[in-house]
């Protein structure tokens, strides 16, 4: 499996799959090092990197699907865990929300009525 991967095969496979594949890529590039150290082509080191690369996409299509399936199991609890949440500035996470801001108490409703605007 020297051959680039093309994440577009990967967004289909189930976890176990991914897994194997992601296991397989990593003995193939324990070997190659191997070979390297002992002196090996030249051709060897854009294997490597082709093979750190594919490494790398299969990681990201596991990470993306397992932030997907927390995002659907979270859906509609109460909490959302950080790594979900948005991140925008600390100034804006602490604001307050648009229904926060939109009551009115029932004190600032009597002042209202009594002393309206002029």
């Amino acid at each position: 499996s020297t051959t680039k991967i093309k994440t577009t095969q990967l967004w289909g496979k189930n976890k176990d799959d991914l897994k194997k594949q992601l296991l397989d890529l990593k003995t193939e590039l324990a070997q190659l090092r191997t070979q390297k150290v002992a002196g090996g082509a030249n051709s060897k080191l854009t294997k490597i990197h082709d093979l750190r690369k594919s490494i790398a996409r299969v990681l990201t299509v596991i990470n993306a699907t397992q932030r997907s399936q927390l995002r659907i199991f979270y859906k509609n609890k109460k909490y959302l865990p950080l790594d979900l949440r948005p991140k925008k500035t600390r100034a804006m996470r602490r604001r307050l929300t648009k229904h926060e801001e939109s009551i009115i108490s029932e004190k600032q409703k009597k002042r209202q009525m009594h002393f309206p605007q002029r």
